[in-house]
């Protein structure tokens, strides 16, 4: 792609983030949105491959759909209270409709179909910027009305989400479709807080962005994109495969790395606001994906292929990437013992 085209979708994507990240009115924070949809649609087509148009197209009825939905609530809203702010949305129909759009822009289930498909045919560049990026203008619209949301609704969907995005992930062999069903199980968390504790759900997105953009720069450098490939990345690139290890344990959530800190804050809040039955079922439903985590980082480090090659060990590189990857792996697992601090900074 040309480099000016390449830098203008890149602006417009962080245009279109800040002004949905700040705007108070709602056709403002529909506009956001559909400047961030048209900016994201060449970079994941790039490739001009039949599975790239394929996945462009489905992201875009999606989107579209979900942007229609949105600004539709927005206007029910406004012809019964008068009122287009974003924080007044108190109309029980916009918020059953509003919650139906952002659960659509974000993938959580029922509307996660397209999530898995898109990021398949994606690159992993753009597969990073679908998974990060783009869900966080949906997350701060998810906070700003988080007070007139129905509590149960998101509970039920945070919780099938939690489960459709643990049992999904568990045959699959393609290494984007398994962290696809990652990020659904991950947004199960972040949905189920939002009524309770909304800036906890935001310290989730942070976190999961930073262990999912270490993840994503990692399989680039090393251009894994299935897990027979990566069982033959170990002789290339040891020092980067242990990272990878690393960053994958964090991304399940195992206790002594970060990704243990927003999934213990989570159940500590669901159990305050007598919510132990449903911080137990998706507490439970974790288990499926560390299943597939561990599958995957049994794959980057500990099995070896039937047949190694001479390759000369990339022990340091010179890549500016290799440094991105070693500041964001070491926030990735190194962050809860300043746990203390990070959760009132949030």
């Amino acid at each position: 792609m040309n480099p000016q085209a390449k830098l203008i979708f890149t602006i417009s994507l962080l245009l279109g983030t800040a002004i949905t990240i700040s705007s108070n009115h709602w056709i403002m924070a529909w506009a956001g949105l559909e400047i961030n949809t048209l900016a994201i649609l060449p970079l994941i087509s790039k490739s001009h491959h039949p599975r790239a148009i394929e996945a462009a197209t489905k992201y875009f009825l999606v989107q579209a759909t979900a942007s229609t939905l949105l600004l539709f609530s927005s206007m029910t809203n406004a012809w019964y209270t008068g009122q287009w702010d974003i924080t007044q949305l108190t109309h029980p129909i916009s918020c059953l409709i509003l919650t139906s759009a952002i659960a659509m822009k974000l993938g959580l289930v029922p509307f996660h179909f397209w999530f898995p498909e898109v990021l398949q045919g994606a690159p992993l560049t753009t597969g990073l910027l679908l998974a990060t990026v783009m869900k966080f203008p949906p997350i701060t619209l998810f906070f700003l009305t988080s007070h007139s949301l129905n509590p149960t609704l998101l509970t039920c969907m945070a919780i099938l989400s939690a489960a459709l995005g643990g049992w999904m992930g568990l045959n699959q062999t393609q290494i984007r479709k398994i962290l696809a069903f990652s990020s659904i199980a991950h947004l199960g968390w972040m949905t189920i807080i939002i009524s309770f504790d909304p800036k906890l759900t935001l310290l989730n997105f942070y976190i999961y962005s930073l262990m999912t953009a270490a993840t994503f720069l990692a399989l680039n450098s090393i251009k894994a994109l299935k897990l027979t490939t990566l069982m033959t990345t170990w002789t290339k690139t040891p020092s980067l495969n242990a990272m990878l290890f690393l960053t994958l344990l964090s991304l399940a959530g195992l206790p002594p790395l970060t990704g243990f800190l927003p999934k213990w804050l989570i159940i500590q809040e669901l159990t305050k606001q007598s919510m132990a039955p449903a911080a137990t079922v998706i507490s439970l439903l974790s288990l499926l994906g560390l299943f597939f985590y561990l599958r995957l980082a049994y794959c980057t480090t500990i099995t070896l292929p039937p047949h190694t090659t001479n390759h000369m060990k990339q022990w340091h590189t010179n890549k500016p990437t290799h440094i991105t990857i070693a500041i964001l792996t070491t926030l990735s697992t190194m962050l809860l013992p300043i746990s203390p601090m990070i959760y009132p900074l949030s």
